[in-house]
C-alpha cells in the first residue's frame, strides 16, 4: 500500500496527496497537497489563477493512537476577480478560516452533543474556547438554511439561562420537532424580528402558533401574523387554576390557624394539587378530612379538577360547552382568585378554545427547554446567549454528524 492510501486511511481524510511524512515533538507532521492541480479561492471557492505561495501552516487533524497528528501545506495565493483581489487557496481538508481539519470538527461538535465542554477540552487536546468557536462553525455550516420553508404549526417560549432576567426566545416547528429560530430576549420586538425574517410569503403559509399566556407573544402574532391561528397552551390555562386553588388554601389557612379545622388543613398542598389518579391512600384521606372541614376550599378543588375534565373533551363543540359552563360556575363561587382566572380566560377565550379543534400544546417546546437547562447546566452557565444558540441548534436543531468512529 502506497503511504498517501496509507495515511489517508488513518486520518481519514481522502480529498488530499501525502507527500512526505516526519516525526516531530508536536507530532507526527505529514506534508500534504490538494489533489486538485489548479487552485480555488478560499472565500468563494471558485477556480482562479495562482498569484505566489503563502507561509506554511499546520492544520490539527484526528491522533493516531495518543499522537498529535499536522498537516502542514504552504498554501497558494489566488488571484480572484469575483472577490476583487488577491486571496489564500481553498484546501480540501479544513475550512477556510479553520486550524483543524473536517473530521477533527465534525468528532469535537459529537463530543459536545453528548458531553460537557471540559470533557471534550481534555479528549481533544484543545481550549475551552476553541470548542465553542468549532460548535459555532459546525452549526453555521451544518444547519439547515431551509428549516423555515413550510411552517405551519409552530410552538413559542421563552428560556431564562442566567439570573437578573436573560430570556431566550426559541421556535419549534411542531411537524419535525426542531428548533428552527432562537435569539435573545422575550420582548414583542424580539418576536418581530422571526416573523421579518420570515417574510411575507412564508407567513401567509402560518396556520397555527402555540403560547403560553404572555402578552408580548401575543401581541407580535397578531400584528405580524393575523391569519394564524393563536393556541395557548392547555397546561397553563389549567396551572391559573392551580395557583388560584393554592392561593385559596393560603386565605384559608391564615383565617382559621390555630383552630381544629386549620390543623385539618396542614399538609394539604399536594393532595390538592395532584392529579387524583397519583394519589395515595394518605392522601386520599387528606382530602376527605378538607372536604369535611373547609367548603371554600373544596369548591376550590372541585373548579381546579373541573377545568381539567372540560379540557379534555375530544369533541370541540362539547369542550366549548363544558368550559363556558366551567366560566359560569367560577364567576359567581364567590372565590376572589378563580373570579380572576374566569375573567382572564374570558379574555383569551378565542385562544383557548382553538386547542380544541388544534390538540396542541407547548409541550414539544417545554421538552426542548428542559434539554437546552440540562446543556446550560452541563456547562454551569453561559455568559453568552449565542453560545447557548449554537449548543441549541447543534442539539435540538436536527443537525445529524457522522464522525470516524471506530467500526
Amino acid at each position: 500500500m502506497r503511504i498517501t492510501s496509507l495515511f489517508r486511511r488513518l486520518i481519514a481524510v481522502t480529498q488530499l496527496v501525502v507527500t512526505s511524512v516526519a516525526f516531530e515533538p508536536e507530532g507526527l507532521v505529514l506534508q500534504v497537497r490538494p489533489r486538485w492541480r489548479r487552485p480555488r479561492c478560499g472565500e468563494c471557492g471558485a477556480k482562479a489563477p495562482g498569484y505566489d505561495r503563502a507561509l506554511p501552516r499546520r492544520w490539527r487533524s484526528l491522533n493516531i493512537g495518543a499522537m498529535k497528528v499536522w498537516l502542514e501545506y504552504r498554501p497558494r495565493r489566488v488571484s480572484c476577480e469575483r472577490c476583487g483581489g488577491v486571496r489564500v487557496e481553498r484546501v480540501s481538508w479544513a475550512d477556510h478560516v479553520s486550524s483543524f481539519t473536517h473530521q477533527f470538527e465534525e468528532l469535537v461538535a459529537y463530543l459536545t452533543q453528548v458531553t460537557d465542554k471540559t470533557t471534550v477540552t481534555r479528549l481533544m487536546g484543545i481550549a475551552w474556547m476553541t470548542v465553542g468557536n468549532i460548535v459555532h462553525r459546525v452549526v453555521s455550516t451544518r444547519l439547515d438554511p431551509s428549516r423555515l420553508d413550510g411552517l405551519r404549526r409552530i410552538g413559542i417560549d421563552e428560556f431564562s439561562y442566567r439570573k437578573r432576567h436573560n430570556y431566550l426566545t426559541t421556535v419549534v416547528d411542531h411537524g419535525t420537532g426542531r428548533v428552527v429560530w432562537a435569539a435573545p430576549g422575550r420582548s414583542s420586538e424580539t418576536l418581530a424580528r422571526f416573523f421579518e425574517e420570515l417574510g411575507p410569503e412564508r407567513l401567509e403559509q402560518l396556520e397555527c402558533v402555540t403560547i403560553d399566556m404572555c402578552q408580548a407573544y401575543e401581541s407580535a402574532i397578531r400584528e405580524h401574523a393575523p391569519n394564524a391561528e393563536i393556541v395557548f397552551d392547555r397546561f397553563h390555562v389549567q396551572r391559573l387554576a392551580s395557583d388560584a386553588l393554592d392561593e385559596v388554601r393560603r386565605e384559608q389557612l391564615r383565617d382559621i390557624r390555630g383552630t381544629p379545622e386549620g390543623r385539618q388543613l396542614f399538609r394539604s398542598r399536594f393532595p390538592l394539587l395532584k392529579n387524583p389518579w397519583d394519589l395515595r391512600p394518605e392522601e386520599r384521606n387528606k382530602l376527605r378530612e378538607v372536604e369535611r372541614a373547609n367548603a371554600p376550599l373544596w369548591r376550590a378543588y372541585l373548579l381546579k379538577e373541573e377545568l381539567a375534565r372540560a379540557l379534555d373533551y375530544l369533541q370541540p363543540a362539547r369542550g366549548e360547552k363544558a368550559l363556558r359552563q366551567w366560566l359560569a360556575w367560577a364567576s359567581r363561587s364567590r372565590l376572589k382568585p378563580f373570579v380572576k382566572v374566569a375573567r382572564t380566560i374570558r379574555k383569551r377565550l378565542k385562544g383557548v378554545l382553538a386547542y380544541f379543534r388544534e390538540r396542541l400544546t407547548n409541550g414539544l417546546v417545554e421538552g426542548i427547554n428542559n434539554h437546552l437547562r440540562v446543556i446550560a447546566r452541563r456547562a454551569y452557565g453561559f455568559h453568552s446567549p449565542y453560545a447557548l444558540i449554537s449548543m441549541l441548534f447543534l442539539c435540538r436543531g436536527g443537525i445529524v454528524l457522522d464522525p470516524p468512529l471506530p467500526a
